[in-house]
C-alpha cells in the first residue's frame, strides 16, 4: 500500500493524521495507494509551532507531487479530539494551544486546496470502511481503546458526528452504578478499561506492596509499566495481571455491547494500542459481550480486529479528502 506510482500527471489527495506524539502524512490516490509516506514527532511548542509545522508538511507534499506531474485535489487531516465543523474550531488536549484553536482558517490562509478536518476517530472507520476490515459496510463502528476510548461511527452508510459534533465519546459510557471521582475527569469506560486506566491500575496494585513479575519486566521502575506491560504479564499467568485484565475485559464487553445494542451495526473493528495484543483480548470480548447486548443484534454483528492498525486514521484523512471534492458541504 506504500509503492511508488510511476505514472505522470496522477491526481492525489494529501493525507495527514496528527497525533498528540507524531505526524503521520502521505499522497494518496483514488485506489487509496500511499506514496511518499513520512513521520516526525508533533511540535510541543506552542499552537503556532504546530500549526506552522502542519502548514510545512503539506506544501512538502505539494511540491513533491508536482515535480512528478501530479496534482493535489484536497487535503484530508485528522485530529485527537474533536472538531466543531460549524464554529471551525478544533480541541486536542493532548497537543499544547489546540484547545478551542482556529485550525480551519489558519490552514486555509496559508494553503489553496479545499481542506477537511474531522476527529481521528471518525477518520478510523472511514479508513476501515474504504480499504480495511470493514470494507463497503454501510453500519460499523470503529473503537478505539488507547490513552483513551472513543467511537467513529458510521450509520445508514453516513458518518454520524451528533448535534455537537462530539458522537462517539463512548469513554463516558455509565458501566458502573458505584461512581469514582475519576469518572468526572474522563468517563466509566474510560476509567476502567483504556489503556491509561489498566496502566495505571498495576502500578497502584504494586504501589500497596503485592509482588508480581511485572515489576522485574519493568526493572523496578514503575513508571515504565504500561497495559502492554500488563497483557504481557497476564498472559504468563501473573495473578495481579490476569485480574487487572480480567476487569478490563468485562467492562470492554459491556462497551461493546452496549454499541451493538444502540446502532445494530454489521461490524465493530477494535483498534488503538490495548489491540496491539491480537486475540488474546478479541476472543474473551467476543464471547462476553453476548452476556449484555440484545440477542438479534449481537448474532448478526462481526467484531473484528483493525486491518490498518496505525494507519487507520491516515486513510480515513484519505477518504475525507477525496470526499470533500464531490461533497464540498462534507
Amino acid at each position: 500500500m506504500n509503492k511508488k506510482n510511476d505514472s505522470n500527471n496522477q491526481d492525489y489527495c494529501i493525507a495527514v493524521d496528527v497525533g498528540g506524539t507524531k505526524i503521520t502524512s502521505a499522497l494518496i490516490d483514488r485506489k487509496a495507494q500511499l506514496t511518499e509516506k513520512n513521520k516526525v514527532f508533533t511540535e510541543k511548542s506552542g499552537a503556532d509551532k504546530s500549526v506552522e509545522q502542519v502548514i510545512a508538511i503539506i506544501k512538502k507534499l505539494i511540491e513533491t507531487a508536482g515535480k512528478d506531474g501530479g496534482k493535489i485535489q484536497a487535503v484530508g487531516i485528522a485530529i485527537p479530539g474533536a472538531v466543531f465543523h460549524k464554529a471551525g474550531l478544533v480541541w486536542a488536549p493532548n497537543i499544547p494551544g489546540w484547545e478551542q484553536l482556529d485550525l480551519q482558517k489558519r490552514l486555509q490562509d496559508k494553503i489553496e486546496l479545499p481542506i477537511i478536518i474531522d476527529s481521528d476517530r471518525s477518520a478510523c472507520v472511514l479508513g476501515e470502511q474504504w480499504i480495511g476490515a470493514a470494507r463497503k459496510l454501510k453500519n460499523v463502528v470503529f473503537l478505539t481503546v488507547g490513552t483513551g476510548i472513543g467511537a467513529g461511527i458510521i450509520s445508514g452508510g453516513r458518518l454520524i458526528r451528533g448535534s455537537d459534533d462530539i458522537a462517539g465519546a463512548v469513554g463516558w459510557f455509565a458501566l458502573n452504578p458505584m461512581p469514582r471521582p475519576e469518572y468526572r475527569e474522563m468517563g466509566c469506560f474510560e476509567a476502567e478499561a483504556s489503556g491509561d486506566a489498566i496502566g495505571r491500575k498495576a502500578v497502584s496494585s504494586l504501589n500497596t506492596g503485592e509482588t508480581s513479575m511485572m515489576i522485574e519486566m519493568v526493572n523496578r521502575d514503575l513508571r515504565q509499566l504500561t497495559a502492554v506491560t500488563v497483557i504481557e504479564a497476564a498472559k504468563k499467568k501473573d495473578p495481579i495481571a490476569v485480574k487487572i485484565i480480567t476487569s478490563a475485559v468485562k467492562y470492554l464487553a459491556m462497551g461493546v455491547a452496549n454499541i451493538v445494542s444502540i446502532l445494530n451495526p454489521r461490524m465493530i473493528v477494535l483498534g488503538g494500542g490495548l489491540f496491539q495484543s491480537g486475540d488474546y483480548l478479541l476472543d474473551p470480548i467476543r464471547k462476553e459481550f453476548k452476556k449484555w447486548a440484545q440477542p438479534l443484534a449481537a448474532e448478526r454483528v462481526a467484531i473484528e480486529l483493525t486491518k490498518l492498525g496505525e494507519d487507520a486514521a491516515l486513510y480515513g484523512a484519505g477518504k475525507l479528502a477525496w470526499l470533500k471534492i464531490t461533497n464540498p458541504n462534507l
